[in-house]
């Protein structure tokens, strides 16, 4: 399906930003409100951050974007179809790498049987040493 008929079939008005703001959300993969915003510059140079904050925030109120929290700075955003992944990020060097969903059921599991807690691991991110780190 084409990016602008997705658009429509959320209910979206279809914008030249948000096109913009969602195509550079998939092609950079993990990347802030500003990587979003001076990757959409290079196209449409006018567009300020808070029409991106904007237009992400309704991509994600869709289901087309996700965010997650990486660090101790602000969220990243990835395309929702990517949600087969855990982040692993190195406290040392900050590089993220990613690991299978399924690598965390036994601990989704335990929290759903043990304390009747559903989590979602689509927001979660794993600290720690990366291999080149160690």
């Amino acid at each position: 399906m084409s990016q602008t008929n997705e658009l429509r079939e959320k209910g979206l008005r279809l914008t030249p930003q948000r096109e913009l703001v969602l195509s550079a959300v998939r092609e950079l993969g993990h990347s802030t409100p500003e990587d979003i915003a001076e990757k959409v510059r290079l196209t449409q140079p006018g567009i300020n951050l808070s029409t991106v904050y904007r237009n992400l925030e309704t991509l994600e109120n869709v289901g087309l974007v996700v965010h997650t929290h990486l660090g101790h700075g602000g969220a990243t955003y990835h395309a929702a179809e990517e949600l087969t992944h855990l982040h692993l990020v190195c406290g040392k060097c900050g590089s993220i790498g990613d690991a299978p969903i399924d690598v965390a059921s036994n601990f989704v599991n335990a929290l759903a049987d043990d304390y009747g807690f559903k989590t979602d691991v689509t927001h979660f991110a794993v600290y720690g040493t990366c291999t080149a780190c160690q």
